[in-house]
């Protein structure tokens, strides 16, 4: 075997194992971590933390930022993303009016994320939320 033939064969191999490690890094069924498509419920925290002021705040949690409304006695909880639509400040609860207000433009949005006054024209993203067992989950 000629020396150039050998080295064509070495290359040929290096290249033929390094696919699949390139298709696995190309490969749309790789998931992100703030992604749910598969409609699995997520863990945001625990009843005891919501409990605390009657709220939930989550910024890296696995579906992104949420802000969960209620306590564990509570059947209804709301879950929004608390980025606000107009500017990405961070929405607060105000249980006293029962709506989200921006700090940042004035912006305020109902329980249910949908727009009361602006600047924000679109509704927050809501999330469905429960608590089981200890555990508050959001999808």
């Amino acid at each position: 075997m000629k020396r150039r033939d050998l080295i064509n064969w070495v290359g040929l191999g290096w290249l033929a194992s390094s696919l699949p490690v390139v298709f696995a890094a190309c490969s749309s069924q790789t998931t992100s971590p703030k992604s749910s498509a598969s409609g699995d419920w997520q863990t945001v925290g625990t009843s005891e933390e919501l409990d605390k002021t009657g709220q939930l705040l989550a910024k890296n949690s696995p579906v992104g930022a949420v802000l969960v409304i209620g306590t564990s006695k509570t059947k209804n909880l709301k879950a929004v993303n608390p980025t606000c639509t107009h500017a990405g400040c961070t929405v607060t609860w105000q249980a006293a009016t029962k709506k989200f207000s921006c700090p940042c433009h004035g912006s305020e949005f109902a329980v249910d994320g949908k727009v009361q006054k602006g600047p924000a024209t679109k509704p927050l993203t809501t999330y469905a939320a429960k608590i089981e067992g200890n555990s508050v989950l959001v999808k």
